[in-house]
This record gives structure tokens, C-alpha cells and sequence, in this order.
């Protein structure tokens, strides 16, 4: 059955100060869905997020969320396109002077006019969907690299975004973290019917997450491979994607 994107990229060129790091690529992502975007470094994966979430302007073409443009969007439409998604960028991004309550607390403060003990129900409700029911009041330098990214990620949920935008969520974690986290990943994709967008080059991870991805090459400047990852990896006629994909070197 046919279903319409959560996510229109079309004829998308970007970069900085004119120098362009994409070309011109076209994608979409699906509700529901883990859509993964991978590559090797310098591809333009963190670029490409950045746009998406409108920290930057596209030099040419349309990212479409939930059917509003984002590209040159006036600032009431902004305000309701950054209501729809959340974002856990790469280092976690916790502000260490406040709880991990209070840290979830904040984009309801922002965008809402909700009382305070609202709030606090809400922030307990989802640090308790990632499993730190337990640490409302603990500041992040209390807990663990691991359990940074999971607040992250609860207060990324905090506005019940239908799309979440994570950037390299495996970076600096050990593998049995990791794939605690890739199990959260998953488990709210499948239960909440979540969206999500993920950044990351960690293999792992990808094999387990992902429903679909994209693959940037920095030598095109454009998408280079787009599927399943086990199907990329056994059956991409482009030696350098199953090189990739084998964590083989190049020859």
C-alpha cells in the first residue's frame, strides 16, 4: 500500500560560503520508518542533518516536512515545523546547570503554556519511556555517557515530535551501550510509530536500526547507494559501497 512521505528532499544543493558539499540529491522517508544516513567522512551527512532541521539554508531545492517547505519558510511556519521534530545532537547537548527533569522541561517552556506540574509529568513520563524514570533529579555530570544520549533523546520527545533527527547517537559509547541504545531506537520506532532520521557511520548500529538508508559519497557530491543495508552490503554492483558495507580497505 502505497503511503505519502513524512519527508520530501528534492533537487537538494548544499553547502557553505558556496562551496557545495551535496549536488543536487532527491529522497524520501517514510512514517515509521529508521532512515539512515551514512557515508564516509567529509560525505556531507552532518550537513545534510543541519538543513534538514533548518539550522541552514538550502543554496538550491526543498526539504518538505509533514508537507511544509522549510526551505525559506517564514517564522510562524518555522515555529510549527520545529514542533513536528526533535533533535539529539551528537555530544548529547544536556544543559549541565539543570536536571535531567529540568532538561526535558525546556522546549515545553519554549513552545507551550502548559502549568509546571504539566511539565513535570510530561518530563517524568518521557525519561521514564528511555528508562531514567529513576534520575529526574540527577544532573547530567551524575550519569553516565550512555544514559546522556537517553535523556537526549526524551527531551527531543518532549513536544511528542512524529520525527526525531539523531546525529552520530553511537559516538563515544562502548559496544554493549551502543546496542542498548540501537534496542531503544527501535523499540520506540515500532511502539510509538516514530520517525526517525539517524546520522552514523557505526556498522553495528546500522545493521541493527535501520529500515532503509541512504549512502553520500564526497567524490559525487551526490547519493550513491539507497536501500536495505544486508541488500547493499550482498548485492550493490559499486565496489565501493560493499567495501563499505564489508569494512573491507580500499584497494
Amino acid at each position: 500500500m502505497a503511503r505519502d512521505p513524512i519527508i520530501k528532499v528534492t533537487d537538494l544543493v548544499c553547502g557553505y560560503e558556496g562551496n557545495r558539499i551535496i549536488d543536487g540529491i532527491t529522497f524520501d522517508v517514510y512514517p515509521g520508518e529508521v532512515f539512515v544516513i551514512l557515508g564516509g567522512s567529509g560525505c556531507g551527512k552532518s550537513t545534510l542533518l543541519k538543513h534538514m532541521i533548518g539550522l541552514y539554508e538550502p543554496m538550491e531545492g526543498r526539504i518538505e516536512i509533514d508537507g511544509l517547505n522549510m526551505a525559506g519558510a517564514d517564522e510562524t511556519t518555522r515555529k510549527n515545523l520545529f514542533q513536528k521534530f526533535g533533535v539529539m545532537y551528537q555530544l548529547g547537548a544536556l544543559f549541565g546547570s539543570m536536571t535531567l527533569r529540568e532538561n526535558v522541561r525546556v522546549p515545553l517552556e519554549a513552545y507551550t503554556t502548559l502549568p509546571s506540574d504539566a511539565m513535570d509529568v510530561i518530563a517524568k513520563m518521557k525519561l521514564g519511556l528511555v528508562g531514567l524514570g529513576d534520575f529526574l533529579g540527577h544532573f547530567p555530570s551524575e550519569i553516565s555517557g550512555g544514559m546522556q544520549k537517553r535523556a537526549a533523546i526524551a527531551r527531543a520527545m518532549a513536544l511528542d515530535p512524529r520525527i526525531l533527527f539523531l546525529d552520530e547517537p553511537s559516538a563515544g559509547l562502548d559496544p554493549v551501550t551502543s546496542a542498548e541504545l540501537d534496542e531503544l531506537i527501535v523499540s520506540l520506532s515500532r511502539n510509538l510509530g516514530i520517525t526517525f532520521v539517524v546520522v552514523t557511520h557505526e556498522l553495528p548500529s546500522i545493521y541493527s536500526i535501520a529500515d532503509r538508508v541512504i549512502m553520500l559519497d564526497k567524490r559525487v557530491k551526490k547519493i550513491v547507494a539507497e536501500g536495505k543495508p544486508q541488500q547493499l552490503r550482498d548485492e550493490s554492483k559499486d565496489p565501493w559501497v560493499r567495501q563499505f558495507f564489508n569494512r573491507a580497505a580500499h584497494a
